[in-house]
């Protein structure tokens, strides 16, 4: 099996003025949380959104997983809608000491390029900050961080410095070469 070489650069914000929101589409874009924990739904937006970017670590996961994940307190999913159609998520999971990473975000391959992205992820970061308002049990937010890679979407990168992340780590290591998984063979952007 061949390999190939990944760099993953781990991010932060320490504060919420940190961020950096970016502009809100100008069409009908609406980010709604996914209150009632969904496996299915949750397993659509992880596989339509990493499929061709090589999210493979929970296509393996049953439903009951996904579900005592979903039903973590404090474990949030934010949908972007365009015009009622969902076009991208992020996923929020709260750690100890008011630490909050985003887990997932990403747009579907069809919606990306449409200046959603960088109102989905201000959005999100945003309620990661606000994370204890909706959880009072949770400590207030002190750090929000993340991990892209170079195998993520071209512009992730510039995205999470515009909205006022910093570096704080890179690894780069070996990994065994995997084909896309899709989210079906031949799917691509409109």
């Amino acid at each position: 099996m061949s390999s190939m070489t990944v760099t993953t650069w781990s991010m932060e914000q320490t504060s919420p003025s940190d961020l950096l929101p970016a502009a809100a589409p100008d069409r009908d874009v609406r980010i709604v949380r996914a209150e009632v924990p969904s496996p299915e739904f949750s397993r659509f937006l992880y596989a339509s959104v990493g499929g061709d970017i090589r999210w493979i670590d929970r296509l393996g996961w049953t439903y009951a997983r996904w579900q005592e994940h979903l039903d973590r307190p404090g474990v949030e999913t934010w949908v972007a809608y365009d015009r009622g159609t969902p076009a991208g998520y992020v996923e929020l999971e709260p750690q100890d000491d008011g630490v909050v990473e985003i887990v997932y975000f990403g747009l579907l391959p069809a919606f990306r390029g449409r200046r959603i992205g960088g109102h989905l992820l201000s959005y999100g970061t945003a309620r990661a900050w606000d994370l204890a308002d909706r959880w009072p049990r949770r400590t207030p937010t002190k750090r929000v961080w993340l991990h892209t890679c170079s195998l993520d979407g071209e512009h992730a990168m510039k995205n999470y410095l515009r909205r006022g992340f910093r570096l704080f780590d890179t690894k780069v290591e070996e990994q065994a070469e995997i084909a896309a998984p899709g989210p079906w063979p031949g799917a691509h952007a409109l």
